[in-house]
């Protein structure tokens, strides 16, 4: 077992979860899901939702404990409501790409409109759905669109899966475990065996890397063979285009490594085959790239040599999964997305806003704030060769860093360095991103 995050049992007090005006599920919701199709469509500072379909899925393997998200991160949010009593039954935060698309160039010349879906258990009763988007000066959600639902309509389309599944890593009861489902794009029907052996590849270098090494007996992982006609993925800037299942590309929002997928209702339909609440993408590629959202999706390219590029599936996880943010800097396709003032949502950055909302604030004791970094002058240069000195049993400080979310100013992150930073010359996650994962393992199955 390699790479183990070298916490000795630190901070076993904090990170609290929170689990407060939970509902019974057999109260409100049937074993099987709901999912609510749309369009979010906008421009740099507009947003509009539009209906597009209701559909009845055949499983719900979410945590039947855990139905109201009390941490409602994300910068998006959808509440579930009772329609006679009006009682929130069911809530969570999420990201989406058309939120990152925001904050380009062409947001603001232009507006687009992205195809988008948010699942939930399938009620008993009549519904109303809201739609908030977080404020991104104000840092609060604004409520934007809401339906009531007739759950007995016969315009709610059944769907019927069909697609070949396999077992990865099964390990029990769905709700009971965090349910990862692994779905092929730019694989042809001849190289479904590739498909087959990537996943497996998945899972040994996922379960690398702690906590998840700690944690195995607490995740499903299935996969979905979705074959394409043409074997790869597009590359726009190289003007090679490829006819796949997905439609997965590289230079999303016009950045070379970025590959991501712009159709997720299509990715919700593959993924519908099997019981799932994680969505990873293997795309058959060898290209470096790929990006993770949280509660959305990952993707990432399945076909590249070397250990070090795989630590990629864990990073990107910790985007999706946790919804921790890069602590790197560099990147003009996220500028804006921090501001002055205003404390991220994401949990391992602050902006000094409210740093006391953070859980690591009570660990920093009279040390200065900002941090200074003296012994590691190089963690924003991986090419420094001292960037290997690192010794996991000499662990850094934890403090307050400046640098992060892509911005070297105004951005603070816990550790010097860290998988949500350049994880390529490092194999741990710092205490407080190796907790926060923790805490959220424990969401979906306790």
């Amino acid at each position: 077992m390699r790479n183990k995050v070298f916490v000795a049992g630190l901070f076993a007090a904090l990170f609290t979860v929170q689990v407060n005006a939970q509902v019974k599920f057999e109260d409100y919701f049937m074993e099987k899901t709901m999912r609510f199709d749309f369009y979010h469509a906008g421009d740099a500072n507009t947003e509009n939702y539009y209906l597009d379909e209701i559909i009845e899925e055949p499983y719900w393997a979410g945590n039947k404990n855990y139905l109201v998200d009390s941490r409602e991160m994300g910068n998006q949010l959808f509440k579930v409501l009772d329609k006679v009593s009006g009682k929130v039954i069911y809530s969570r935060g999420y990201s989406t790409l058309f939120n990152e698309w925001q904050a380009t160039p062409e947001a603001k010349v232009t507006s687009k409109a992205m195809p988008e879906g948010v699942t939930f258990p399938y009620p008993k009763n009549d519904v109303t759905i809201e739609f908030y988007s977080r404020n991104n000066a104000t840092g609060k959600f604004t409520k934007k669109f809401s339906y009531d639902i007739d759950v007995d309509s016969y315009f709610i389309r059944k769907s019927n899966p069909s697609l070949t599944t396999m077992d990865i890593h099964y390990t029990g009861n769905p709700n009971r475990r965090v349910d990862i489902v692994l779905i092929s794009e730019g694989f042809t029907e001849a190289e479904k065996d590739k498909f087959i052996s990537a996943c497996k590849e998945f899972k040994e270098d996922f379960f690398s890397y702690e906590p998840y090494t700690s944690n195995q007996q607490r995740f499903n992982i299935r996969a979905v063979w979705a074959p394409s006609k043409e074997s790869g993925i597009s590359i726009p800037g190289e003007h090679l285009w490829r006819n796949t299942a997905l439609n997965a590309h590289y230079y999303t929002f016009d950045s070379e490594r970025y590959q991501m997928i712009e159709d997720y209702q299509s990715i919700l339909d593959v993924a519908a085959n099997v019981p799932y609440e994680i969505i990873y993408i293997l795309t058959n590629s060898q290209k470096y790239g790929g990006g993770g959202i949280y509660n959305f999706y990952g993707l990432s390219a399945s076909d590249i040599p070397g250990p070090s590029t795989r630590k990629t599936y864990s990073h990107e996880f910790g985007h999706l999964f946790v919804g921790l943010a890069d602590e790197y800097v560099g990147g003009s396709e996220t500028d804006g997305l921090y501001q002055k003032g205003v404390e991220p949502w994401e949990p391992n950055l602050t902006t000094l806003a409210n740093l006391e909302s953070k859980s690591w604030k009570e660990l920093l004791g009279n040390d200065p704030v900002p941090t200074p970094v003296k012994e590691t002058p190089w963690e924003l240069n991986p090419q420094n060769p001292k960037a290997a000195d690192f010794d996991p049993k000499k662990p850094w400080k934890l403090g307050v860093y400046e640098g992060g979310g892509y911005l070297q100013k105004g951005v603070y992150r816990p550790w010097p360095n860290c998988m949500m930073n350049w994880f390529h010359r490092i194999d741990v996650y710092c205490p407080v991103c190796s907790k926060e994962i923790q805490n959220t393992i424990d969401l979906f199955t306790k």
